[in-house]
């Protein structure tokens, strides 16, 4: 991990450009949430994990990072999933283009100091999961 290493207001805003062009290439993107243990990187497989709900993003996904603050982006609506398709302990996500789509982030997901924070990650199938709020953002300085 770098200590002290920073990009640019111009760069972090290109590439949060970019982040929103890649979510948007499909035809809607999904947030998946998984159990089990995450892949090691965003490109790689997943192996036995259980798909516990995908939540379907708004047709722009993000919104645009603007000039008074380039590293952040803020999701639009996400629609809740009214039916959850496992019983499962939530554990990762992966952001997809659309659903089937190609794979474009993934992060943690838990209850407390997580990338996608949870209010439980315990799920139970056939029940809603919501997401009020998300967001990305890179260091910038």
């Amino acid at each position: 991990m770098a200590v002290g290493f920073w990009i640019t207001q111009a760069v972090a805003k290109a590439m949060m450009d970019t982040f929103d062009s890649q979510v948007d290439a499909g035809t809607q993107a999904v947030i998946n949430i998984y159990d089990g243990t995450a892949p090691a990187t965003a490109d790689a497989a997943l192996s036995s994990n259980n798909l516990l709900a995908q939540l379907t993003c708004s047709t722009t996904a993000f919104g645009a990072a603007t000039t008074a603050n380039p590293s952040v982006v803020t999701a639009n609506a996400i629609s809740s999933d009214t039916s959850a398709d496992s019983t499962g302990t939530a554990s990762f996500f992966r952001i997809l283009t659309q659903s089937a789509g190609t794979v474009v982030a993934q992060g943690t997901a838990g209850v407390g100091t997580f990338d996608l924070a949870l209010n439980t990650t315990a799920f139970t199938s056939g029940s809603t999961v919501s997401i009020t709020a998300a967001t990305v953002s890179l260091p910038t300085g």
